[in-house]
C-alpha cells in the first residue's frame, strides 16, 4: 500500500518521534523511505557587521543537513529499513509537497506538536503540508506531559 514514505525532519527529537511509526510501516509494506530535510536558510538575519555569512550559512547548513541524515538513515538500516536521506532548501512545508508530488511518494509521515489553536491560526508547516498535500498525510501527535513544578522545589 505504502511503496515510498517521506519522512521530513528537521533535526529536532519531536519531528524524530515519528521514526517508529514509520519502521512499523515501512517493515509491513516493505517500503522505501526517504528522510527529507529541508534548508531554511533565507531567514537567517544577516547584518553588516557580518560580512560572508550569507555565502557560508547554506554550506554549513547543509553539512549539519547530511551528517544529521546519515545518522539517522544508519540507524533506520540497520533496523533492516530500506532508507535514503536528501537535503534540500526552500521554504519547508512547499518544498515537502512538492518533493512527494515530483517522485511519487505514497505518504508523508511526520510529527507534530498540536498547540492547539494558536497553531492552526499562524499555520504550522504540519498544517501546511496537511492542507496541501496531493498524497495522504500520517501526522503523529506528539504530546509530553510536564508536571506541574512543586512548591518546595522552588526555594531549593
Amino acid at each position: 500500500m505504502f511503496n515510498k514514505i517521506l519522512v521530513p525532519l528537521d533535526g529536532s527529537d519531536l519531528a524524530a518521534k515519528i521514526l517508529p511509526q514509520v519502521v512499523e510501516l515501512a517493515k509491513t509494506f516493505k517500503s522505501q523511505v526517504t528522510l527529507l530535510h529541508v534548508c531554511h536558510t533565507e531567514a537567517f538575519g544577516v547584518s553588516e557587521a557580518a560580512p560572508g555569512v550569507i555565502e557560508t550559512a547554506p554550506v554549513a547548513e547543509k553539512k549539519a543537513c547530511e551528517a544529521f541524515l546519515s545518522k539517522v538513515g544508519a540507524d533506520l538500516k540497520a533496523q533492516g529499513i530500506n532508507v535514503d536521506w536528501a537535503c534540500v532548501e526552500g521554504v519547508p512545508a512547499r518544498e515537502i509537497i512538492g518533493y512527494a508530488d515530483k517522485n511519487g511518494y505514497d505518504l508523508i509521515a511526520m510529527a507534530t506538536h498540536g498547540k492547539g489553536e494558536v497553531a492552526w491560526v499562524l499555520g504550522s508547516t504540519a498544517e501546511k503540508v496537511v492542507s496541501h498535500a496531493t498524497v495522504p498525510v500520517l501526522l503523529f501527535r506528539v504530546m509530553e506531559f510536564k508536571p506541574p513544578v512543586l512548591k518546595e522545589e522552588f526555594f531549593l
